[in-house]
């Protein structure tokens, strides 16, 4: 089978594991086209056969996510995985909506960023996390990004937590501009939960789970053989399973 699948990865597991999952079920070359840390949900776009030549091309699509903030602790790797390295308090005047506004909208536009520490960059031949894990320090070049829009979308005043929405460029890490935010309020910060709900053309409304996707293969084959069963019984070609099992073959 030669395409391309949109995943909803879930919470859990790393984009190299749906790979392998799928590659299982289907029995061919399988990639996919921007890495989502373990607990990071959303649209993953996974290449079947043929389709995995169109990598170079996908992996050059803009982004959007549905991040949520949390406000007064740092860590190692600016995420939860981290070990807290840092813990400051959050004024409840620094999380008036206008204020965190006017932040969050300072963000649009084209700017230099710093990838994290903990990322799968390559400087000199090596990850970044593979220096950060021995505790090696390495200088980082910042690179290029542009945020195109910026939306808050709430303020939970009581866990020190911001949600907003941000539409993207390929090579942005939310991680960075997370603890960029942070700093910014007048505090320190971490990417508690992220969401990608959009890459390229490919919409979290159009994608499935790695178990949606088992099932229907399932359903495809347990089709497919009671069409074969029943050719081989009677003669004839059963026609609403015949249509069943069309069905299910557009939907995968």
């Amino acid at each position: 089978m030669d395409g391309i699948i949109i995943i909803n990865k879930e919470k859990g597991y790393t984009s190299h594991d749906a790979v392998y999952k799928i590659k299982k079920m289907f029995n061919t070359k399988v990639g996919h086209t921007g890495t989502l840390d373990p607990n990071a949900t959303g649209v993953l776009p996974i290449l079947l056969g043929k389709g995995t030549k169109l990598s170079k091309y996908l992996i050059e699509h803009d982004k959007e996510y549905e991040v949520l903030l949390q406000l007064g602790t740092k860590t190692t790797t600016a995420d939860e995985e981290g070990e807290e390295v840092e813990k400051k308090c959050v004024p409840e005047q620094y999380l008036q909506f206008k204020n965190i506004e006017k932040i969050l909208k300072s963000f649009i536009g084209e700017s230099q960023q710093v990838p994290p520490m903990y990322s799968a960059i390559k400087v000199n031949g090596k990850k970044l996390y593979e220096y950060a894990r021995k505790g090696q320090q390495v200088e980082i070049k910042p690179r290029n990004i542009e945020i195109y829009d910026i939306e808050l979308l709430n303020i939970n005043k009581t866990e020190k937590q911001i949600s907003f929405r941000v539409q993207c460029s390929k090579g942005t890490y939310i991680r960075s501009l997370c603890e960029d935010i942070a700093e910014k309020l007048g505090t320190v910060g971490l990417m508690k939960e992220l969401k990608r709900t959009v890459v390229g053309d490919f919409k979290i409304e159009n994608a499935i789970t790695v178990e949606e996707l088992k099932e229907k293969i399932e359903n495809f084959d347990r089709l497919r053989y009671e069409i074969q069963l029943t050719m081989m019984q009677t003669g004839k070609n059963d026609e609403e399973k015949n249509k069943q099992l069309q069905n299910e073959y557009a939907t995968i």
